[in-house]
């Protein structure tokens, strides 16, 4: 590499060559005699992602780069999210110490984020794949939720800070693409992406495209991912973006990031656990064990950050116009998104061609047809009649409730 290249002011793609010296280069991490070992761990479509790592000391990180463009496609795509990550990462790790990597470095012309790397901890999404349970997971989502998004309004926050950073945070291409794949294309499939298992196309067309009412009640949600700047969200908070193993949590990717809905991120974390067990419940229906506690786990994750919530704002604020009444109402209000939006995640997982694991490994169709109406249902009705979910119970039995029908 030339002495040119190695001051690093024009971006260019690094690999598992040049990241050796991209690394040594910017950083004081590893000696300058070190001989590291590098493994490209990225399975993504915009973003690079390495693990560099030394042998002899045990030391490693994480480098992810953020491409111009689409590797399927090679489509020009903007790389601010990349710095809106690294913002993120940091601010989030001020409310919520410890749920997200560290940022060791920031290299804005190479738009290249080198982190902490999280090897110890286990995808969640694989992690209930393979019938993992962790009793700590409500816990500890929960109190990330309430510390980082609760904080970040302007009912804790100073609100001129907060409109600066509604305007910092501004993510137009990103919050367009969960406009069209979360909120329209389910839909409305103006596009033609959307991915329908055989044997569901009829069933699609009169529950999803059809409902009218439907339509409008997502119509509503929509407006509310794109008008109610209300905290700092993650954006794109699934089972993938969250590693776990049984001393806590790591929240990645957050460059869907952007002053939006509280209920977003809440119903995108509970929507994708409903993956987990559906897939259990169709495939393993004698792992009665797991079942169970993915059961009550969705249900403590709503009722616990329900309480978490509440608790926070009648402790932490001293406007007087916030009163109890206020805050019960905010929360409630919260809590019918966070459902509202449960039910859009697991309806464009399902028919959208965003696909998850939990569906892909259905090989027997008549069973996947069947799992997908009930989840198809549920979503439905928690988008319907999502002011009715009081408890989180409520949210699961619905589920079997929709399994039970779909049975008969």
């Amino acid at each position: 590499m030339s002495e040119a290249n190695r001051v690093y002011t024009d971006h260019f793609l690094l690999d598992e060559k040049t990241i050796i010296d991209f690394v040594k280069d910017n950083l004081d991490y590893f000696r300058s005699d070190a001989a590291l070992n590098v493994d490209e761990i990225g399975d993504g479509n915009i973003n690079y992602v390495f693990r560099i790592w030394d042998d002899s000391t045990g030391k490693s990180l994480v480098v992810k780069q953020a491409d111009k463009k689409l590797k399927s496609s090679g489509r020009p795509l903007g790389v601010y999210r990349n710095k809106i990550e690294v913002e993120i990462l940091k601010i989030q790790n001020h409310f919520a110490p410890g749920k997200v990597p560290q940022v060791y470095h920031y290299n804005e012309p190479m738009c290249a984020l080198t982190m902490e790397d999280i090897s110890d901890f286990k995808n969640l999404r694989i992690a209930l794949l393979e019938g993992n349970r962790y009793e700590n997971f409500s816990q500890e989502i929960t109190d990330f939720l309430v510390q980082v998004l609760v904080s970040t309004t302007d009912l804790l926050m100073d609100r001129h800070l907060k409109k600066d950073w509604v305007k910092k945070f501004t993510n137009v291409e990103l919050c367009d693409i969960s406009e069209d794949l979360v909120f329209t294309e389910p839909y409305y499939n103006y596009k033609n992406r959307n991915i329908i298992t055989e044997g569901n196309e009829a069933f699609v067309n009169q529950v999803l495209y059809a409902d009218e009412h439907l339509k409008k009640e997502v119509g509503v949600l929509r407006n509310t991912f794109m008008n109610v700047s209300q905290a700092l969200i993650h954006g794109d908070l699934h089972s993938g973006s969250i590693f776990i193993n049984e001393t806590g949590i790591r929240i990645i990717d957050p460059e869907f990031a952007f002053y939006g809905p509280i209920g977003y991120d809440v119903g995108n974390v509970i929507g994708n656990l409903f993956f987990s067990f559906a897939n259990k419940v169709v495939m393993e229906p004698n792992h009665t064990d797991f079942i169970s506690w993915i059961k009550r786990t969705i249900a403590e994750i709503f009722d616990q950050f329900k309480a978490k919530a509440i608790h926070k704002l009648k402790t932490e604020i001293h406007f007087p116009l916030y009163n109890e009444r206020f805050i019960d109402d905010y929360v409630t209000a919260v809590m019918s998104d966070t459902v509202g939006m449960a039910g859009t995640e697991i309806i464009r997982r399902v028919v959208g061609d965003t696909k998850v694991k939990e569906l892909m490994l259905i090989t027997d169709r008549k069973e996947k047809v069947k799992m997908e109406r009930a989840l198809i249902l549920s979503g439905v009705s928690f988008i319907k009649h999502r002011e009715k979910y009081k408890c989180g119970s409520d949210l699961t039995a619905e589920f079997d409730r929709c399994w039970e029908s779909v049975n008969l």
